[in-house]
């Protein structure tokens, strides 16, 4: 029993990296690009740092609590389906034999758009073993209501977008998608709501930050690796060193923002005594970093300014006692 109760502890603490990336050897794309010498550089830090690479339905395993994974175990996403996948990204992860998992932007591969994969490029890297999911037909910012639409028909747009692209995928790969990522990380609770009952295991979001057993498989959190500052080995070393940190709820709650000036942002932890007293900071997209006040399990910042952006992102970070290590979690507001 002793041995049982100090592997629920272990597998309690285990944290996974969910990694996303768009394009490869793109240069003209610097926003969403990596060069392939430095992606090739990362599967090689990956490989020499004994971190394991596992399937996307592996990660959903675990947070369903039926398997445990290794300790440094990270998880290889790509969004979109561009060609540089086809013809830059899978040499090199076919070398590494690493897993992968990518996100298929529908109506760009079924109009044959010139700068997506084709049909017949996804069935080849599907044949040989490469994971496929959804991430929406039109690829629109499905977070935010159309101009004109009351609520019914909001829904009604969203269950569209999600009927047409899981009908098509399902068609062409033979196959019903278990995942989807939504189109640009945006998101609100409708939408999510909508996704979850048509069907789908996990939600797969592009809010920064580490996966643990305490995660939603609705809400799962990807580290993007892209762009000039994002795509260094710095930061890539620095994301897998994060590890998550718990919250019962936040304030404000994760979506459409009801009041642009909201009078506090805090979380409630759900293991307040792991991190090191004075660490814990909340950070605001448009106001920055800002030390806690503490009530008893609750962080929190008083606010007095007024929210413009339509998107912000909030975070609450510390640092965890026993490891040292940075604890983040993250989620988005959406504005009008």
């Amino acid at each position: 029993m002793a041995a049982e109760a100090a592997d629920i502890a272990e597998a309690d603490k285990t944290t996974v990296t969910v990694l996303i990336y768009h394009r490869f050897g793109e240069d003209k794309y610097p926003t969403t690009n990596i060069a392939v010498e430095r992606f090739r550089e990362q599967l090689e830090y990956l490989k020499n740092n004994e971190y394991t690479v596992i399937t996307l339905q592996q990660l959903l395993q675990f947070l369903q609590g039926e398997i445990k994974l290794p300790e440094r175990s990270v998880v290889i996403t790509i969004d979109d389906g561009y060609r540089s996948v086809y013809e830059n990204a899978w040499p090199v992860l076919r070398e590494y034999g690493y897993p992968f998992t990518v996100f298929l932007y529908v109506k760009a591969t079924e109009n044959r758009h010139w700068n997506y994969m084709t049909w017949d490029q996804v069935m080849e890297l599907k044949a040989a073993g490469v994971d496929f999911q959804n991430h929406g037909f039109s690829h629109e910012h499905m977070a935010f209501m159309p101009a004109g639409m009351n609520m019914n028909e909001y829904r009604a747009w969203i269950r569209a977008e999600l009927e047409v692209s899981t009908r098509i995928f399902s068609e062409k790969l033979q196959e019903q998608p278990l995942f989807f990522a939504v189109p640009y990380g945006e998101y609100n609770m409708t939408l999510l709501e909508e996704i979850r009952v048509s069907g789908y295991e996990g939600i797969l979001l592009q809010d920064p930050g580490s996966v643990s057993k305490d995660t939603d498989p609705f809400a799962i959190p990807r580290e993007p690796i892209l762009g000039t500052d994002w795509s260094t080995m710095e930061h890539f070393q620095m994301v897998l060193e994060r590890v998550d940190l718990p919250i019962a709820r936040e304030t404000p709650p994760a979506g459409k923002l009801s009041n642009v000036m909201p009078e506090r942002f805090g979380a409630q932890l759900l293991y307040p005594e792991r991190y090191i007293p004075g660490t814990l900071g909340i950070y605001v997209s448009e106001l920055g970093w800002r030390r806690v006040t503490m009530q008893d399990d609750f962080a929190s910042i008083s606010n007095t300014s007024t929210l413009s952006r339509r998107i912000n992102r909030v975070a609450i970070s510390g640092r965890e006692k026993e490891s040292g290590r940075t604890a983040i979690r993250y989620w988005m507001l959406v504005g009008e």
